[in-house]
């Protein structure tokens, strides 16, 4: 149990990390969350069982797998969050 709030920790610290920069540097707000999400459906297609639903695939994962990824989605919703409250407060990131 304490090796997945670590992983989780980690996710969202390196998701925060990888968001803030893409953020200051491309001067979006939201573009880390959407490219997460599509890298979570490019995870979930390609280890789609093609006989079953994707619904189905998605049901075989177990929650060691999905908070992880929830730890990435808020990392990445908290770095969009820091830059608009950093630009709306009067920094100019580069």
């Amino acid at each position: 149990m304490i090796q997945l709030v670590i992983a989780a920790l980690l996710i969202f610290v390196l998701i925060f990390g990888i968001g803030f920069i893409l953020n200051m540097l491309l001067k979006t707000t939201w573009l880390p969350i959407y490219g997460y999400l599509v890298l979570l459906a490019v995870l979930l297609y390609m280890n789609w069982d093609k006989q079953g639903s994707i619904l189905q695939s998605a049901a075989s994962y177990t929650y060691v797998d999905y908070i992880p990824a929830v730890g990435g989605l808020v990392g990445a919703i908290m770095s969009g969050w820091t830059i608009g409250t950093l630009r709306s407060k009067g920094y100019k990131m580069f």
